[in-house]
């Protein structure tokens, strides 16, 4: 039974009454910017994949380097020998930057970029792979706007006082990383590269802006993309990245290749050296000497986050692994932790969830039955992909060495990278998962039209197999109808069943959705998150209109599932309280101002409270489980929004 604060109200606010309790009881770690159920339950996966580690670790066998267990181990290991990273200092990562200072003339930074990229290195612009967007059977190649050290193009030029303050920091963290690497003039380089990237946000789209499918995507010849920016020599990069040259091909924000020609052209070449050591420097910084760590840290993480202290290095290491062989690590915690009677019972709530969306459309006032029609045939053509991947990545070819840390971080981007590149001209292989199986979250793919839950987050509190139907659906059950609710956002929609950028509504149809989607953004745009911040409700569209959607089919298909039983009560509470009960406490959690501030900006989901207090106001049959009136806070009456 949920442990609640009954000094609050439920109608006066439910999140402090569902969660006050939990938060007390479970301050913010002064590593972490922020603390919640999420939180934990991911700090208790490195748990148990620390202890895995250190078993395969303790126990070596050099004889056979290709065994998964092996690879992982001896990453980790390399990762926790503090001893040698700080005795070897730079010397793994001079073969880069002599790169850079070797730079002769403006010809040769196709090559190098090449290098860097391939590296892991985010300048200039990036290239990579993705499905194309009018023909979802095929992957294609992608040039994207890249090469920035803070978040988003707002930071360099918004002009209150803590944006100023934080591009201080910002260059005050260049100059001082600079000068820990030997360099002279690093006060001056610090300027200089902030220029530059002050010039490459001008010209990159902000993350509202590229939210929109069509902000995004604009396919061109590869004769197109030499017009557009000549500074590069396409020919040759592609030839350095491994891959043919591509007939056609995604220039993601063409105005920005444009505009990085003209800057590279107006660049002096030592200009262009600065930027490059900066930013490779700041891609490796946590696989250098501790004192690029800690400055490090004391930028993004302090300064940014609001974090007190830096994790423990085996958390950061465990962490490192996962993102270098999350599916060699993942069948390590798929064996602890996921069983099959889980993905069973998982399979059974998608099945009544979107079941209950399909009996939604047809309630639809507002929706034409037109549009209806093209709505029900998405949602036959989604599918689900639950726990782990079907057929297991191979990583043999990727080279480990327990002495090298820094060198297997460079070749974990390597291979990713031609991992990458391999797909551009194949056929989509909609098995893949963007996610690895430890990991606390879960995600709709417009392109795939279909959701992923990896393993990581069906464990309590999100999916409990000892708790009753209402909790699970309220926690685990809201979420699964969130990622669903995704195909139908204000950029899924743009979606259809196979994957494809293809408008299927009727122009009335997508009128009416944009009047209701406004809504949202009005109401959680006027939520504060810290002092004169408030929560950006266009940033943050697609996720409400996924919160909204999501509780309300999770609700119904509870109902149905219940059937006679809806009325029964547990510990006092009916299921409808115990449905709201489960929702609301897989948001319980607080966090520091500086994350307050960053999550509002920055992250298109919104901060805990609201996703609770916000959703649910919507809500009439939480009105009348917990016998709210209609003048209570938690009640939004006439003026509720709803898309779904």
């Amino acid at each position: 039974m949920p442990v609640v604060d009954n000094g609050v109200n439920p109608c006066e606010n439910f999140f402090l009454h569902a969660c006050s309790v939990w938060n007390k009881r479970n301050p913010i770690p002064a590593d972490q910017p922020r603390w919640g159920t999420f939180n934990k339950l991911a700090d208790d996966n490195l748990a148990l994949l620390h202890d895995e580690l250190e078993k395969l670790a303790a126990h070596p066998t050099p004889d056979n380097s290709s065994f998964e267990g092996q690879r992982v181990a001896d990453f980790y290991a390399a990762c926790m020998d503090e001893k040698g990273i700080e005795a070897r200092g730079l010397v793994p990562l001079q073969p880069l930057l002599g790169r850079i200072n070797g730079l002769k003339s403006k010809k040769a930074l196709t090559s190098l970029l090449v290098d860097l990229h391939i590296a892991g290195v985010n300048a200039f612009h990036r290239v990579g792979q993705q499905q194309d967007y009018k023909d979802a059977t095929q992957v294609i190649a992608g040039v994207y706007q890249g090469g920035l050290g803070l978040p988003d193009k707002p930071y360099y030029f918004r002009d209150d006082e803590k944006s100023k303050q934080q591009r201080t920091a910002y260059v005050t963290h260049i100059q001082k990383m600079m000068e820990l690497a030997g360099l002279p003039d690093a006060a001056a380089k610090a300027q200089t590269v902030m220029t530059i990237e002050t010039r490459l946000a001008d010209a990159s789209l902000d993350r509202v802006a590229m939210r929109e499918p069509e902000n995004r995507y604009h396919l061109k010849t590869f004769a197109e993309l030499r017009k557009l920016d000549p500074a590069i020599d396409w020919a040759a990069y592609v030839r350095g990245a491994g891959i043919k040259q591509p007939a056609t091909l995604n220039v993601s924000n063409p105005d920005y290749m444009k505009r990085e020609n003209e800057l590279i052209h107006s660049l002096s070449l030592a200009d262009i050296k600065t930027y490059l050591t900066w930013r490779t420097l700041s891609a490796y910084a946590n696989w250098l000497p501790d004192a690029f760590v800690q400055e490090n840290f004391n930028f993004y993480e302090r300064t940014m986050r609001g974090a007190k202290e830096m994790k423990p290095r085996w958390k950061r290491c465990v962490s490192a692994t996962d993102t270098a062989l999350g599916e060699d690590l993942g069948k390590y915690f798929v064996a602890r932790a996921f069983g099959p009677e889980k993905k069973a019972r998982m399979l059974q709530m998608v099945a009544d969830i979107r079941k209950s969306l399909d009996e939604t459309f047809p309630t639809l006032t507002w929706m034409s039955k037109e549009t209806q029609a093209k709505a029900h045939a998405k949602l036959d053509a989604f599918t689900a992909k639950i726990g782990y991947p079907d057929k297991w990545r191979d990583y043999s070819a990727l080279a480990v060495s327990r002495g090298d840390a820094l060198g297997n971080a460079l070749r974990a981007e390597s291979f990713e990278f031609h991992y990458d590149m391999a797909k551009i001209g194949k056929p989509v292989d909609k098995g893949e998962w963007g996610m690895t199986p430890p990991t606390v979250n879960a995600y709709y793919s417009s392109t795939h039209n279909d959701i992923n839950f990896p393993a990581g987050i069906l464990q309590p509190p999100f999916f409990d197999s000892a708790a009753d139907d209402a909790v699970n659906y309220g926690a685990i059950g809201v979420v699964i109808g969130h990622e669903i609710s995704h195909g139908f956002d204000d950029q899924g929609r743009k979606f259809d069943g196979d994957g494809n950028l293809k408008d299927w509504w009727t122009a009335d149809d997508a009128a009416q959705f944009k009047t209701r989607a406004q809504c949202l953004v009005d109401q959680y745009g006027g939520y504060v998150a810290d002092g004169d911040v408030k929560e950006n409700g266009k940033l943050k569209l697609g996720e409400n209109t996924a919160d909204n959607g999501g509780i309300r089919v999770a609700y119904r298909a509870l109902m149905k599932r219940l059937g006679a039983k809806k009325d029964e009560k547990i510990g006092g509470l009916t299921a409808a309280q115990r449905f709201f009960y489960g929702f609301a406490q897989v948001w319980c959690g607080e966090a520091r101002p500086e994350y307050r501030r960053l999550q509002a900006q920055t992250d298109p989901h919104s901060l805990g409270e609201y996703r609770v207090n916000g959703t649910l106001s919507n809500m009439k049959e939480f009105a009348e489980a917990f016998n709210c009136k209609p003048t209570d806070k938690m009640v939004a009456g006439d003026k509720a929004c709803r898309v779904w």
